[in-house]
């Protein structure tokens, strides 16, 4: 039996699915047999694979994540998605609740010509990453709760808000794969009774923020997009929500009126 062969056999003993795949990222992010025995075994334990190599494949990046942080769900896609066709080269985007600021790379990636890029988190071992995730698109990076974190300056000027805030009600973390419950930063999980007690935050702010005619996108489930849109009309916004069958995701999108002519 192969070396290989049984590290395959290891993992799909501990349930992963797609061991084969795995193995090999494993051997590739290996830096000799002793690492590569280490990375094993974490990943045997229930680590995150994402956190065991050291990064994720997000929107076609290699995006750094290490132990302790929010790793980016393939649906988030989507919201990129729709963010990259609201901006504008050289507009001011801003990745609010950005954990390791993939939503903000992954836009900045895609507008032709760039944009003026923002990040702002609340949980400094989420920044680190973030930090070396924006910095090939010349992003600031900001520290604290919310738009608490933003300097002054941003009032106002931002065209395009993503926002992937936690939404999993208190009740039901428990229901979520080990993998995230026991790995994952409760922060970033743990969005109050119903889910959106940050939806509501986000929402109550964004106008404040947003330029004229600005745009706030939000992810959010297809159960509690009802109440997502509720907040974001709540707070000034013309309001719409964006369904992907493919990625099983739900956005809410959010516009500033724009001034009056």
């Amino acid at each position: 039996m192969s070396y290989v062969t049984s590290i395959v056999e290891r993992l799909r003993a501990a349930g992963c699915v797609f061991a084969e795949e795995e193995a090999d990222l494993l051997v590739a992010a290996a830096t000799d047999d002793g690492h590569l025995a280490g990375m094993v075994a974490r990943r045997v334990d229930g680590e995150p694979l994402e956190h065991v190599v050291g990064w994720a494949e997000f929107c076609g990046l290699r995006v750094e994540v290490g132990a302790g942080a929010f790793v980016p769900r393939r649906r988030t896609e989507f919201l990129v998605q729709e963010a990259v066709e609201l901006a504008r080269p050289g507009g001011v985007v801003l990745d609010l609740c950005c954990g390791v600021g993939a939503l903000g790379a992954a836009v900045a990636a895609q507008v032709p010509g760039g944009v003026e890029l923002h990040a702002a988190d609340i949980d400094p071992a989420a920044l680190v990453y973030a930090r070396r995730n924006v910095a090939p698109y010349g992003g600031a990076v900001w520290e604290g709760d919310l738009y608490a974190a933003l300097p002054g300056e941003l009032r106002g000027r931002v065209d395009v808000l993503v926002v992937n805030a936690p939404y999993v009600p208190t009740g039901e973390i428990g229901l979520m794969p080990p993998e995230a419950r026991d790995h994952e930063p409760l922060v970033s999980l743990d969005g109050g009774a119903d889910g959106l007690d940050v939806h509501r935050r986000v929402a109550a702010g964004a106008l404040e923020w947003l330029a004229p005619g600005g745009h706030l996108l939000i992810e959010t489930s297809a159960r509690q997009a009802p109440l997502t849109a509720s907040a974001l009309t709540g707070g000034g916004l013309v309001v719409r929500a964006v369904t992907s069958e493919e990625l099983y995701a739900t956005v809410v999108i959010g516009r500033a009126p724009a001034p009056a002519a």
